[in-house]
């Protein structure tokens, strides 16, 4: 289950020893793609203070951000469940999908055709260049996990990691449940 090989559409989950890395501390990474160019990804459990109509007025939406990694922060990306409404999209997994034709998902949105349950939208994303994520595997940061959520744009991003960890179990179950910041222990 765990410590599986990299691989699109699985999950990266922090490992709690990386808990002073400001973007990736107790972080749900869903890989988008993986290949011998590198790694992409976007964080699932770190929402942020802004919504979509915040960048994008026209929408008038109150859809929530995530932050999606480090990485081209002033970018906006999407993961969504319905690639027969979003043409262009790129196969991630079972049901996931990254990308696609932007002016076809405004049209969406603003019909009522997409919900928070169908897409995620994200700022920046989580990248590493060659060998960079098979590296940080060897240093022990993340735990390569399969995606087994029916709808991953339902889980709740302020469990996500814990509720991974205690999936995973063993030496984990002690981290689930440690304070986020080790010294108010």
């Amino acid at each position: 289950m765990i410590n599986l090989k990299p691989t699109k559409g699985k999950l990266l989950v922090a490992e709690p020893s990386i808990f002073r890395d400001r973007s990736f501390n107790r972080s749900v990474v869903l890989l988008t793609s993986h290949n011998i160019n590198g790694s992409v990804g976007f964080i699932f459990n770190k929402p942020l203070d802004i919504n979509l109509k915040d960048i994008i007025p026209e929408l008038n939406l109150e859809i929530p951000l995530y932050h999606g990694g480090p990485v081209a922060k002033n970018n906006l990306y999407f993961v969504h469940s319905v690639p027969n409404l979003i043409p262009q999209s790129e196969k991630i997994g079972d049901n996931l999908f990254w990308g696609g034709n932007f002016e076809i998902v405004k049209k969406l949105l603003l019909e009522g055709k997409l919900n928070n349950e169908d897409i995620r939208f994200f700022l920046g994303y989580s990248g590493w260049e060659t060998k960079q994520l098979e590296a940080e595997l060897n240093t022990e940061s993340w735990l390569v996990i399969k995606n087994n959520y029916d709808n991953i744009f339902t889980t709740k991003p302020s469990s996500f990691w814990k509720n991974e960890l205690k999936r995973i179990g063993g030496e984990y179950l002690i981290w689930a449940n440690a304070p986020e910041n080790p010294s108010l222990n």
